[in-house]
């Protein structure tokens, strides 16, 4: 999204406010924009709020990977209702604990967010070369969505030197970590792997 808003004028510009949300959500590009970018801009666009003019993730070292994400956001106005919708959207989207809008204009900060994150990291240096041979990584994937079910959601990806790190998100790290326990007891690929709660 280039955040270019042709139809705007000089004085909806001066009228403009901006805010950044920062997810602490780890996701590729593409599923930030699949899983709150497009969203978020589809419920304040139509709505008159403002829009969504960009985003960006921030990579890390390893073992993180990915630390965050943001969103950039053009708005009418920085009132509590302007706000509170964004954020109301947001959550309902599945934004992890520990995200925060923060207010371009003074740096402000509020937080939000009600999801908790569960982060896998597959040992990628040190299993027999036949593990990584015969196993797949997109059949623990599929698996932790199965698992997990209705209590949460794979969301996202990042592969390293040595770890590959998997996304999960849902509203309890501890009932997704049960959840998970066999797969990581059982398949070959899950052996040594660290698991972290990331939000």
């Amino acid at each position: 999204m280039l955040g270019i808003n042709l139809g705007a004028t000089k004085n909806d510009e001066q009228a403009s406010e901006y805010l950044t949300a920062r997810l602490n959500a780890r996701v590729q590009p593409v599923d930030r924009g699949e899983y709150f970018e497009d969203p978020l801009d589809e419920a304040i666009g139509p709505a008159g709020i403002g829009e969504v003019t960009g985003g960006g993730t921030q990579l890390a070292d390893e073992p993180a990977g990915i630390e965050f994400c943001d969103l950039e956001i053009r708005v009418a106005n920085t009132s509590n209702e302007t706000l509170s919708t964004i954020i109301d959207r947001l959550e309902s989207l599945g934004a992890p604990k520990g995200s925060k809008l923060i207010m371009d204009s003074d740096g402000r900060e509020i937080p939000f967010g009600l999801y908790e994150g569960i982060g896998i990291f597959l040992n990628g240096a040190d299993l027999p070369d036949a593990v990584y041979e015969e196993c797949d990584v997109n059949h623990v994937t599929a698996e932790l969505d199965r698992l997990i079910g209705e209590d949460g959601d794979f969301r996202g990806y990042w592969h390293g030197a040595k770890e590959t790190a998997l996304y999960c998100y849902g509203p309890s790290f501890e009932t997704m970590r049960a959840a998970i326990e066999p797969l990581l007891a059982a398949y070959p690929l899950c052996e040594k792997a660290r698991v972290e709660q990331i939000a």
